[in-house]
């Protein structure tokens, strides 16, 4: 088998040689080319039930259908993964979200359109993001639903139980939600259809990842 080992300069740290397969990797281009589309991450931040998951299912469906490689990330598949070994202290949480735009850099590399739906609950959690996905890379988007119209759709019973006080800090409840600042898109779930609001992250999207 051929030895692909880079030879050290004599003298050499080896410490500098830890990664030396990055180098002769195929980049973000290639694949970017390959895929006929520019990669991007469409952050969405908001309450427990405010449609995350809801809109995110349903843009990457009406990206799919327009050719575009999509890739969803979620509570339900990094939990149950990667994140599986985590809980809900406040070291956990900014641990799970770390690891979760790293992943995401990984399909951002990839050439593929990442949609990441997660509570993410206050800026400095968000901006740990962007600095590792890269600003140019990240699309913020704000549901900006309602607490009140998120306790109406419960189907979970989540802030039911927050309310008994059997969940300790429950976004919205016990524990504070900051809203973005400037948020990219912010689009309210209670006054929009979902396929109103996919439109809205179309017009947002498209431009950028059209090759």
């Amino acid at each position: 088998m051929e030895d692909y080992t880079l030879p050290l300069v004599e003298g050499e740290c080896r410490e500098r040689n830890v990664y030396p397969i990055f180098d002769r990797m195929m980049n973000r281009e290639d694949k970017e080319q390959l895929l006929k589309q520019h990669s991007v991450l469409v952050w969405l931040t908001g309450l427990s039930g405010s449609g995350k998951s809801t809109l995110a299912i349903a843009l990457e469906r009406e990206l799919h259908q327009r050719g575009f490689l999509c890739r969803i990330l979620d509570g339900d598949n990094i939990r149950s993964g990667i994140n599986n070994n985590l809980g809900f202290s406040a070291t956990d949480r900014i641990e799970n979200i770390r690891r979760i735009a790293e992943v995401g850099k990984l399909f951002i590399e990839s050439g593929i359109i990442t949609i990441a739906a997660f509570i993410s609950p206050n800026d400095y959690i968000r901006q740990l993001v962007s600095s590792i996905i890269g600003k140019e890379n990240f699309l913020e988007v704000y549901l900006s639903t309602s607490l009140e119209e998120c306790e109406k759709r419960d189907v979970k019973g989540l802030y039911a139980k927050a309310r008994r006080g059997e969940i300790k800090d429950f976004t919205g409840i016990s524990a504070p939600f900051e809203a973005p600042v400037n948020p990219d898109l912010a689009i309210d779930t209670s006054v929009l259809s979902v396929e109103e609001a996919v439109y809205q992250l179309l017009d947002l999207i498209l431009l950028k990842i059209k090759k």
